[in-house]
């Protein structure tokens, strides 16, 4: 598997494929300062043409940035699922999608491309995660939850059911969603009150 960015969430994805017995077959990264990676070597600018049987994941944890790479490479998308991820047989999981340790991901859910499900996140039924969504640590998102492209649910966050949460959203760590929230919203605290507005210039 190769990966693109040599991050802490790199470092994450490299643990996961070694339980899977996978190998890190080459790791891109645009700042020439970072030659290694614990013990991997960081090859430097993405190569389409690095062994181009091989699948790639984008290991950066930024949803913007990972959306602008994927639209740049030409290897096929891998997705990476934890051995302690619980995931249900009928749930659908998209390219570039990875469910990290003890993640629970329940019936008829359905995962976006290049979205990360992180460590002990919880999704539960007929939830519905658009593409480049990161899940953060322990944030539970209760059933019949939608959340749009590129929305960062923070840390520990909760999401009562049946909400829909906007494209680009930001939710802060421990906040807990009870009404609907349009795009670009930035909202935090318990109950989760919108705090400002994102910019859509810069997304």
């Amino acid at each position: 598997m190769l990966l693109i960015g040599a991050s802490g969430h790199a470092k994450v994805i490299c643990s996961v494929l070694e339980t899977l017995q996978i190998a890190v077959t080459g790791i891109f990264d645009d700042n020439a300062a970072v030659r290694y990676l614990n013990e991997y070597s960081v090859s430097g600018p993405y190569d389409e043409n690095f062994r181009k049987e091989d699948n790639l994941i984008i290991s950066i944890g930024d949803n913007r940035i990972r959306k602008i790479i994927s639209s740049k490479v030409k290897h096929d998308f891998g997705t990476i699922i934890h051995p302690g991820a619980v995931v249900d047989r009928k749930v659908k999981i998209g390219d570039g999608t990875v469910l990290l340790h003890g993640c629970i991901v329940q019936r008829d859910a359905v995962i976006g491309n290049h979205c990360i499900i992180n460590t002990n996140a919880s999704v539960d039924h007929d939830c519905i995660i658009a593409n480049y969504v990161h899940v953060s640590p322990g944030a539970t998102l209760c059933g019949n939850v939608m959340v749009g492209e590129g929305t960062h649910i923070g840390a520990g966050a909760t999401v009562i059911p049946n909400i829909k949460i906007g494209k680009w959203c930001i939710i802060g760590a421990g906040a807990a969603v009870v009404k609907d929230l349009p795009d670009y919203s930035v909202a935090v605290g318990t109950p989760a009150r919108i705090i400002r507005t994102l910019d859509i210039t810069q997304i």
